[in-house]
């Protein structure tokens, strides 16, 4: 563990979990409070059409995967404010329709399609100092964004009703978080996979829920709890070489049901 401390790979490995535990916590803090966490799963599932097209096209497969990760996520919104569609109708139809539009380019996509793995599985191992400066940049962004509109974005994210009423810019607001969500699903997708970033957009959460209720407390432990989750298992996959992707949902999910029946035992 400490000798591959010297690597670049493994020193930007930590890097990345470190940065996107940050951005995940922010995210997935805002969609609980928007009761949307199933918004990430089908924005996520959405963005593998992007990955297939983009392979057969023969363009940066995360470029395409991020236009249909925003058109998704936007469609989404769309559809709800404008046709009232029910919003958990709404992501069924783009989950099933991005799956779709995936698993039918990448079969007709010439030869073996290189690196599929790690965008359905993740690989941390594979983030380079390019990646480090998106996530840099993207998480510079959502901070600046917070700060500037954070009660704002507060009021709109219990309470879209009572905001529209009180004369808040509830459009501008839900339609730059709801981009905001959609590119931290692709830029996530190289740690935990496409199958497995649900977890990284709640499992935070729902600890810190356990000891706070207020949305700042709720997202400020929601990163501590990310990060040294992360790192776990990230430590723990170089010492038993098992994808850390599936490791740092485990210790998530370790970390809840213990932090669960500590607080259960400390009300008794």
């Amino acid at each position: 563990m400490t000798q591959l401390l010297n690597y670049t790979f493994f020193q930007n490995a930590i890097a990345g979990v470190l940065i996107i535990s940050v951005a995940s916590a922010i995210i997935g803090t805002y969609i609980i409070a928007r009761r949307l966490v199933a918004i990430s799963g089908g924005v996520t599932h959405a963005c593998f059409g992007g990955l297939g097209l983009g392979y057969f096209l023969g363009i940066n497969p995360i470029v395409m995967a991020g236009v249909f990760a925003v058109a998704s996520s936007l469609g989404v919104e769309w559809m709800a404010s404008r046709y009232r569609v029910r919003e958990d109708s709404a992501i069924a139809v783009v989950w099933a329709t991005g799956m779709a539009i995936g698993v039918l380019f990448v079969f007709l996509t010439p030869g073996y399609v290189p690196e599929l793995n790690s965008f359905l599985f993740g690989n941390i191992l594979t983030i380079t100092a390019g990646d480090l400066w998106a996530f840099a940049i993207y998480v510079t962004v959502l901070i600046a964004f917070f700060l500037w509109k954070y009660k704002v974005i507060v009021a709109c994210a219990f309470d879209r009703d009572f905001a529209k009423v009180a004369g808040l810019p509830v459009k501008f607001i839900t339609c730059t978080m709801t981009v905001l969500v959609a590119v931290c699903v692709v830029l996530t997708i190289r740690l935990v996979g496409v199958m497995l970033l649900m977890s990284m957009l709640s499992l935070p959460q729902l600890i810190a829920e356990i000891y706070y209720k207020r949305f700042g407390r709720i997202m400020c432990l929601s990163v501590i709890v990310s990060a040294v989750t992360c790192l776990i298992g990230l430590g723990l996959s170089t010492v038993i070489d098992v994808p850390c992707s599936a490791l740092i949902v485990i210790v998530m999910v370790a970390a809840f049901v213990i932090a669960r029946a500590a607080a259960t035992l400390r009300r008794r």
